[in-house]
């Protein structure tokens, strides 16, 4: 299973950047495709995560701003960052659980600068 994440880069305080993940490479759908990143210093965050069935969970830090969404057809997952802080700088990475395993892509960096 291959996971792959495209959309980052470096944006001004305040404004909006949209990330994409796919999964491809399984016979299964997966069941939770879900954003986690990581910055210099910090602790693994989970952003936010979307079941096949279920609902969506958010960080506190980013309720509001933030929206997951998922096209099942294309077993692809996106995250909108708006109202975007130096504090959402990090690197983003995608999972797809297929069958309780996580697969895992190899992030996406993510500057916000003021």
């Amino acid at each position: 299973v291959q996971v792959a994440e495209s959309g980052g880069g470096s944006v001004r305080a305040g404004g909006s950047m949209r990330l994409s993940c796919t999964a491809s490479g399984s016979m299964f759908d997966p069941d939770v495709m879900a954003w986690y990143r990581q910055a210099p210093g910090k602790q693994h965050e989970l952003v936010a995560t979307i079941p096949s069935l279920g609902s969506i969970v958010y960080a506190d830090s980013v309720k509001g701003r933030f929206t997951i969404s998922r096209d099942n057809a294309k077993n692809t997952v996106y995250l909108k960052m708006n109202s975007m802080k130096p504090d959402d700088t990090a690197v983003y990475l995608c999972t797809a659980v297929i069958s309780l395993k996580h697969y895992w892509g190899q992030g996406t960096q993510v500057t916000v600068y003021s």
